[in-house]
């Protein structure tokens, strides 16, 4: 089913951040998420674990189907993945799509301010940006949020404030759309390109690690929110490639304890721990 306002004479518009739904119920919603990504040119959808698998069932397939309403190239091309981590793990910067802080300190902002920096680091940066947004009943949990750079929340009625999962998809989706006529911001200091998700998560593994054999996570029941806060702290830092090279760096010395320099060694030693 194709809708007035479409020409398929026209090449399909392609790009922008990746739209990565978590644990998503519902066919109808697939479907219609791959529609307003459609109706905005965004092309890279990503899910995973959803409730009925993927590519699913005939019948649930069709649901989804008929939703898009002429999007289905999207549904087809849809990434599956069993976690966020692996979901999210080739991104540069995440978003997190929550009616609700979660007490994690990370920056909070409106869809407009997101996509306009969503857009400077993919047109301009060549960075790649993706945007994480829950189930349907729930949400992210906090895991989820702690693995975002910033937290996106609309600026809905307080009364009634459950969107739709499509809903946002197309608010994002616009504010995307919109964000690509502004001019580009004014060159900054020049950093090595920002650290991809996976970078940053096998660092965080490796400090916990170490963190764990120090005793430093007690008491047990508090540790899961020492991980998240140690996390949010790394993550408010927008590490790039160096950045996380450099910090592992450091960490590794700390483990490996106290070094004493030979004339031969200092040097080579010094060298390698810059690098």
């Amino acid at each position: 089913m194709v809708g007035a306002g479409t020409d398929r004479t026209k090449p399909m518009v392609e790009g922008g951040p990746a739209i990565i739904l978590v644990r998503p119920q519902l066919a109808v919603n697939i479907g219609t998420a791959a529609r307003a990504m459609a109706n905005f040119g965004l092309s890279d959808l990503r899910l995973v674990a959803p409730r009925a698998g993927w590519p699913p069932a005939e019948e649930y397939r069709a649901v989804a189907e008929a939703a898009a309403a002429g999007a289905t190239p999207l549904l087809d091309q849809a990434k599956l993945y069993d976690t966020v981590q692996d979901a999210v793990a080739d991104l540069n910067c995440l978003w997190a799509t929550t009616a609700r802080e979660r007490g994690q300190g990370k920056r909070l902002v409106e869809p407009d301010v997101a996509m306009a920096e969503v857009a400077d680091g993919h047109l301009h940066r060549q960075e790649r940006h993706g945007i994480l947004f829950g189930p349907e009943r729930t949400g992210l949990n906090n895991d989820e949020v702690a693995l975002a750079d910033v937290i996106v929340t609309f600026p809905v009625s307080p009364t009634y404030g459950s969107l739709n999962l499509a809903q946002a998809v197309l608010l994002m989706g616009y504010e995307w759309r919109k964000a690509q006529d502004r001019p580009a911001p004014a060159p900054g200091i020049e950093r090595s390109p920002r650290a991809p998700r996976d970078q940053v998560i096998a660092f965080f593994n490796y400090l916990e690690t170490e963190l764990t054999e120090a005793g430093y996570f007690r008491p047990d029941d508090k540790q899961p929110v020492m991980r998240r806060n140690l996390r949010n702290i790394l993550h408010r830092l927008a590490m790039t490639e160096q950045d996380v090279r450099t910090l592992r760096g450091a960490v590794v010395r700390l483990v490996s304890g106290r070094r004493v320099d030979t004339p031969r060694t200092s040097k080579r030693t010094l060298e390698a721990d810059r690098e």
